[in-house]
C-alpha cells in the first residue's frame, strides 16, 4: 500500500491512485513543526514558533511565497517571447495538421482575395456598357476620343482612353453573368475551405491543450512535498484549471483568425500592387501607425493581464482556504475578517480585469479610425486617377475593397495581440509549474526490492533540514526490529512526523542513510518502497464512492470477500451492517453522515486490506471519543501484528505496550526504552506522562473541591448545587 504525501492542505497529487488510509494535515512544516504534533497534554495544540526575528522572517517567507505564486504586481510576463515560442512548440506532434491547415487557409484566402478583382471586372462591364450605349455606333474609340479633345472635353476624353469601349453597344450580359458566377463560385469554395481549416486548427488546439493538461497532471505527481508546502492549494488549482482554460480560449479565439489574417494581408497586398503601386503605398502608410498603437497599448495590456491571472490565483486560494476551514472560521467568529480579506482580493481582481479589458478594447477602435483615414485617402486619390484615365472604376472599386480587407486583418491582429498577452501570461504561469524542481531521480538497484523480507528499519547517522540555515535532525541513529512497534513521542516541532516523512521518502535525507533489511531506501523506487508501507493518519480521507470502493482503495484487486474480511477485522462491519445500503452506501470526505471514529476505522480497514510489511500510525486516535478509541486501538493492534510499526502518539496511554518508545526533542532522541523503563528513569518521558495523567487528575480534584464549597440551593426538597 502506498501512503500519501502529506502536507498541510491534505494529500498531494503524487499519490493519486495509491492505496492509502488518507492524507494528513500533519505534514512537517519547513520549521520542523508538524501541525498535528500538539504538546503531549490534552490542551489546545500550539502553533510552531518561528525562531529569530519574527517580523523579518515573516516578511521573507511572504516574499518567497509570493514569488512561488508568480505574483508580479505591475509587471508583465517576464519572458513573453520565450513563453510564446514554447507554447507554439507544444503543437509539435500536430505539425502535419498545422501544415495542412495553413495550406488550406492559403488556398481559401487566395480565392477570397481574387473575388474583389473579379467583381471589379463586373463593375467595368456595367459601366463601360452604359457609356458605350450613349456613343455613336460605327465610330471607333480613337475617333470619339479625338472628337472630345477637339471639343475641349479633355477630362472625359482621358477617362474614355482608359476604358474598353464598343460604341453603340450596351452591357454585355453574357460576360457579366459569367464573371458574377465565377465570383460566387470562388466565394463558396473559399468558405468551404475556411470551414475545413477551422476543423483542422480546432483539432490541433484541442489536442495540444489535452497534452498540456496531461503533462501538468503528470508533473504534479513528480513534485516533492516541499513544493506543496510552499504553494497554496488554490493557487495550484488556478494554474491547472483557470490558466490552462485561458490558454485554450485564447488560442481558440486567436490562432485561426491570426493565420487567416496574416495570409489575407499578404494576399491582399499582392493584389493591391497589381492594381496600383501608388495607391498601395497610401494603404501601407497605416502599418507604422498600427505597430505604434499595438506596441503602446499592448504593453500596458500585457501588464494588466499578468496581474489579472495572478489575482485570480490569489482569489482562488482565498476561497479554497476559507471554505476548507469553514467550520473553524465559524467557530472563531472570523467570517467578517474572511469576507473583508476576500473583498480586498476580489477588488484587486476586479481592477486588474477591468483595466486589462478596457485597455485591450482600445486597439480595435483606434485601428478602425486609422483604417478609415486610409480608406478616405484611397477613395480620393483613386477618384482622381479614374478621371485622368490612369485606372478604371472597377479597379478602384476593387482596390477600395482590398484596402478595407487590408486594414481589417491588421486591426484583428492588433486586437488578438492583446488576447495573446493574456494567454501567454497564463502559459508562463503553467510553465513555471512544469519547470519546478522535481524529486530526485529514482536509482533502483536490481534485486534490492526482492531482498526485503523481515522489515528491519535502521537510521544510520541521519541528518536533515528543511532550510540550509536551520538543521532539524543532526545525527540520528535508531533500529526498529522486525515485527516490533516503535512509538515516537515528544513536543511539537521535535521532528516526529519528519522521521516517517523520511522513511516514506517524502523528503530526502541530507546525510546518513535509512535502510530496510540492510537495503538503502534510495536503492528502491518510491513505488517499491511505498507499496510495502501502510499509513494511517490523524485526518481521514474518503473519496466519493461506496464504502466497498473506499476500503478496496487499499488494494484494488481485492475481492468483495477480502474487503468484508478486512472490515470485520477492524470493526467496520459492525456499523456498516446497520446502514440501509450496507457496503454500497455512497460517502465522501465532506458530506457524509459517518462519525470521525467510523471514518478512522474505514482508513484502518483500508490499510489492513493492503497487508503492508511496514506500518506508520500518525496519531490515528486523537480525534475520536474514548469508546471509539478502544475500537480503533483494537483495530490497530490487529493491523500491527507481525509488522514493523512506527506510531506517532500524543496520548501516551495508546503506546504503553510499544516495544520501543523514542522521546524526541529538537530533532534528537533524548530517551529510548519501553514504558516501564522510561518511567523508572524519571526523565523527559516521565515528565510528559505525569503532565498528562497526574496533572489531569489534579485538575479534576480541584474542580470537585470547588464544587463542594459552592452554596446549595434547596428547592422542593431537592438540594441543587449551582
Amino acid at each position: 500500500m502506498t501512503a500519501p504525501d502529506e502536507k498541510r492542505d491534505g494529500a498531494t497529487p503524487e499519490t493519486s491512485g495509491a492505496s492509502t488510509a488518507g492524507p494528513s494535515d500533519g505534514g512537517t512544516s519547513p520549521e520542523g513543526a508538524s501541525p498535528d504534533e500538539s504538546a503531549l497534554a490534552p490542551a489546545t495544540p500550539t502553533k510552531p514558533v518561528v525562531a529569530g526575528d519574527e517580523a523579518a522572517e515573516a516578511e521573507e517567507i511572504a516574499s518567497e511565497k509570493a514569488a512561488e505564486r508568480g505574483l508580479r504586481p505591475g509587471q508583465s510576463a517576464k519572458n513573453f517571447w520565450p513563453s510564446a515560442k514554447r507554447l507554439v512548440r507544444e503543437i509539435g506532434p500536430e505539425r502535419k495538421y498545422l501544415f495542412a491547415a495553413i495550406l488550406i487557409g492559403f488556398v481559401s484566402v487566395a480565392l477570397s482575395v481574387v473575388g474583389p478583382r473579379i467583381l471589379g471586372r463586373a463593375t467595368d462591364l456595367i459601366f463601360t456598357g452604359l457609356i458605350s450605349r450613349e456613343l455613336p455606333p460605327g465610330a471607333s474609340k480613337q475617333e470619339i476620343i479625338d472628337g472630345l479633345r477637339a471639343a475641349g472635353e479633355e477630362q472625359f476624353a482621358d477617362m474614355l482612353s482608359g476604358m474598353e469601349l464598343t460604341p453603340g453597344k450596351g452591357i454585355d450580359f453574357t460576360s457579366l453573368y459569367q464573371v458574377l458566377g465565377l465570383a460566387v463560385g470562388l466565394f463558396v469554395i473559399s468558405a468551404l475551405l475556411m470551414w475545413l481549416q477551422g476543423l483542422a486548427l480546432n483539432r490541433i488546439l484541442f489536442r495540444m491543450v489535452y497534452r498540456l493538461r496531461r503533462d501538468v497532471e503528470e508533473k504534479l505527481h513528480r513534485l516533492p512535498l516541499a513544493y506543496f508546502d510552499r504553494m497554496k492549494r488554490g493557487e495550484i488549482l488556478s494554474r491547472v484549471t483557470n490558466d490552462i482554460d485561458n490558454i485554450q480560449n485564447t488560442l481558440m479565439n486567436t490562432v485561426t483568425g491570426l493565420v487567416n489574417s496574416i495570409l489575407t494581408v499578404i494576399g491582399v497586398l499582392v493584389m493591391m500592387f497589381t492594381i496600383s503601386w501608388q495607391l498601395s503605398l497610401i494603404a501601407l502608410a497605416v502599418i507604422p501607425v498600427a505597430l505604434l498603437i499595438t506596441g503602446v497599448v499592448g504593453k500596458k495590456a500585457q501588464q494588466l493581464f499578468a496581474q489579472q491571472w495572478d489575482a485570480t490565483g490569489v482569489v482562488n486560494a482565498e476561497v479554497e482556504e476559507a471554505f476548507t476551514g469553514h467550520d473553524l472560521v465559524t467557530v472563531f467568529g472570523r467570517r467578517d475578517q474572511v469576507a473583508e480579506r476576500f473583498e480586498k482580493e476580489n477588488e484587486s481582481l476586479f481592477k486588474a480585469t477591468f483595466g486589462a479589458q478596457f485597455v485591450s478594447s482600445l486597439i480595435m477602435p483606434l485601428m478602425m479610425f486609422v483604417g478609415n483615414l486610409s480608406y478616405v485617402a484611397v477613395a480620393i486619390v483613386g477618384g482622381l486617377r479614374i478621371v485622368s484615365g490612369q485606372i478604371t472604376l472597377g479597379d478602384v472599386q476593387a482596390f477600395i475593397q482590398y484596402s478595407r480587407q487590408f486594414t481589417q486583418p491588421l486591426s484583428q491582429v492588433a486586437s488578438m495581440a492583446t488576447m495573446l498577452q493574456s494567454g501567454v501570461a497564463s502559459a508562463e504561469r503553467a510553465f513555471e509549474l512544469m519547470d519546478a524542481e522535481e524529486q530526485e531521480l529514482e536509482q533502483e538497484k536490481p534485486g534490492a526490492a526482492a531482498a526485503i523480507r523481515e522489515g528491519r528499519v535502521e537510521f544510520e547517522h541521519v541528518r536533515f533540514s528543511y532550510s540550509p540555515d536551520r538543521e532539524l535532525i543532526r545525527d540520528l541513529s535508531l533500529v526498529a526490529d522486525p515485527g516490533h512497534t516503535v512509538a515516537i513521542v515528544g513536543p511539537t516541532g521535535a521532528g516526529k512526523t519528519t522521521l516517517v516523512n523520511l522513511v516514506m521518502r517524502f523528503y530526502e535525507v541530507d546525510g546518513g542513510r535509512i535502510t530496510i533489511d540492510g537495503i538503502d531506501i534510495r536503492d528502491l523506487t518510491r513505488d517499491q518502497l511505498r507499496s510495502r508501507t501502510g499509513m494511517v493518519l490523524q485526518d481521514t480521507w474518503l473519496f466519493k464512492g461506496t464504502l466497498m470502493e473506499n476500503i478496496r482503495y487499499g488494494r484494488l484487486d481485492a475481492t468483495d470477500e477480502e474487503v468484508i474480511e478486512a472490515a470485520r477485522a477492524t470493526h467496520v462491519d459492525d456499523f456498516v451492517r446497520q446502514l440501509p445500503e450496507g457496503y454500497e452506501t455512497v460517502v465522501d470526505d465532506d458530506g457524509t453522515s459517518l462519525s470521525a471514529g467510523e471514518k478512522q476505522l474505514l482508513t484502518i480497514a483500508r490499510a489492513f486490506l493492503a497487508k503492508p510489511s511496514l506500518l506508520i500510525l500518525d496519531e490515528a486516535t486523537s480525534s475520536v471519543d474514548t469508546r471509539t478509541e478502544v475500537l480503533v486501538q483494537n483495530a490497530m493492534n490487529r493491523l500491527r501484528e507481525g509488522r514493523t510499526s512506527f506510531v506517532i502518539a500524543h496520548r501516551l496511554s495508546t503506546i504503553r505496550d510499544a516495544d520501543l518508545i523514542l522521546v524526541m526533542e529538537a530533532g534528537d532522541i533524548v530517551e529510548q526504552g519501553n514504558h516501564e523503563q522510561l518511567l523508572e528513569a524519571g526523565g523527559a518521558y516521565a515528565r510528559l506522562y505525569r503532565s498528562q495523567f497526574e496533572g489531569a487528575a489534579t485538575d479534576l480534584d480541584a474542580e470537585d473541591a470547588t464544587a463542594d464549597e459552592e452554596p446549595a440551593t434547596t428547592t422542593g426538597g431537592m438540594s441543587t448545587g449551582f
